[in-house]
């Protein structure tokens, strides 16, 4: 059995401006944790996220472009070195009445007894999405 984490947000910003952020490797290292990464949206495409808060330890995440239907689904696999078990992230936007998007993210794959991992991603993600919000609106 696997648990995922959801959330969804209501950014005003319209539909391609929230595909550019989730895309274009420049905007995600303004709003993710990573400093940096190299992503392309194209499906099959092996990228990674990379952070190193200090020098006695860094953060890599190896994924794999599993989707990409612009400007409204992208999907990538999600793997830290340090966790036995791969998950799933996927990024479903749906244009608002007003010319908005309802962003809706979903990590799936997180086995019943990950619970320190289930935890961290769902922290990590709310984290992430405020200063995707903070982003936008600027």
């Amino acid at each position: 059995m696997t648990k995922s984490v959801s959330l969804e947000v209501e950014l005003k910003s319209p539909v391609e401006r929230v595909w550019e952020a989730l895309t274009d490797p420049a905007t995600l290292s303004k709003w993710m944790m990573f400093e940096t990464n190299d992503f392309r949206p194209v499906v099959g495409h092996r990228f990674q996220f990379r952070m190193q808060p200090d020098p006695s330890w860094s953060v890599v995440v190896d994924c794999e472009v599993l989707e990409v239907e612009k400007p409204r689904r992208l999907s990538y696999t999600w793997v830290v070195a340090a966790q036995s078990h791969h998950t799933t992230v996927t990024w479903t936007l749906t244009p608002t009445e007003g010319g908005g998007t309802r962003l809706h993210l979903q990590q799936s794959g997180f086995r019943s007894d990950a619970a320190q991992e289930f935890g961290g991603a769902k922290a990590g993600w709310r984290q992430m999405l405020a200063k995707l919000q903070e982003l936008l609106a600027a």
